[in-house]
């Protein structure tokens, strides 16, 4: 999140209208400014380090300077966003008891149509000949209409506890199947970012740890079946590798699989 003043100077670099003719991708980039993205139509999809976001339509994006970020999926036909660089002057610190905006970095826009035209005045005032502050004064109705906005869906904590207990009932009824925190977003039409934060914040645990749990509560019934080799076992509960099968199954029992079938299959076959 960026937090700041109303009364931090700000100094406007440039901005521009994208419209996508549906190829290419956004190069890589290591800027030293600010960026502020804003998707009209369409879906951007962009890497911020070792984050990808996927930004809608109506939504925002924040890039942080010095943070190298890059196109993971080719531009969409029907893509159109507007994007900003900025820089801040001063620091937050030296302006306690001043109004704060506080920006997430990636959110839905309260009043897309008024982001919009917020952004079409600005690019109309830097058309002009002779530069005015009217750009800086724009750029800070633009950052207040975000930080007006709901934030980012992390901070609803029913619809994000919603969207994560939908994750984890796929997660038990397709842990079979290939399963990626990526696919997960896409069936469940949201950020896998946003995903992955509020599945932690209501399991404690990550989408990963969620999938192998359950794989693996998987394969300890299959392996009480004396018939079943480990690697009919490892195929059935959506690992392809058996020794990637092994080292997740020992990190949750703390037992080779050979060892639990070993123990467990005889006590079950003892008990019935």
């Amino acid at each position: 999140m960026l937090e700041l003043s109303i009364a931090l100077p700000v100094k406007v670099q440039n901005g521009g209208l994208f419209i996508s003719r549906g190829v290419g991708r956004h190069p890589a980039r290591k800027l030293t400014s600010w960026e502020i993205i804003f998707v009209e139509k369409g879906t951007l999809t962009i890497q911020e380090e070792n984050r990808v976001f996927t930004v809608n339509a109506g939504e925002s994006l924040l890039l942080w300077p010095n943070r190298r970020h890059v196109g993971t999926e080719d531009f969409p036909a029907d893509l159109r966003f507007y994007w900003l660089h900025f820089d801040i002057e001063g620091q937050p610190s030296e302006l306690e008891g001043f109004t704060r905006l506080a920006i997430e970095q990636y959110c839905r826009v309260q009043d897309a149509s008024c982001v919009v035209s917020l952004f079409r005045q600005f690019l109309t005032e830097q058309e002009k000949f002779q530069r005015s502050a009217a750009l800086e004064f724009l750029l800070l109705l633009i950052l207040q209409q975000i930080s007006l906005s709901p934030g980012s869906e992390e901070n609803k904590d029913e619809s994000g506890t919603t969207i994560a207990w939908k994750a984890k009932q796929i997660i038990r009824t397709q842990f079979h199947l290939s399963l990626s925190t990526s696919q997960l977003a896409k069936e469940l039409h949201c950020n896998a970012d946003y995903l992955g934060r509020v599945f932690r914040r209501t399991f404690h645990l990550t989408l990963t740890e969620a999938i192998h749990r359950q794989r693996v509560r998987s394969a300890e019934k299959l392996l009480l079946d004396d018939s079943a080799s480990l690697t009919e076992v490892a195929a059935r509960c959506g690992f392809n590798d058996v020794g990637y099968f092994r080292q997740i199954f020992r990190k949750h029992t703390g037992l080779t699989p050979a060892v639990w079938k070993r123990r467990y299959c005889k006590e079950h076959i003892n008990s019935g």
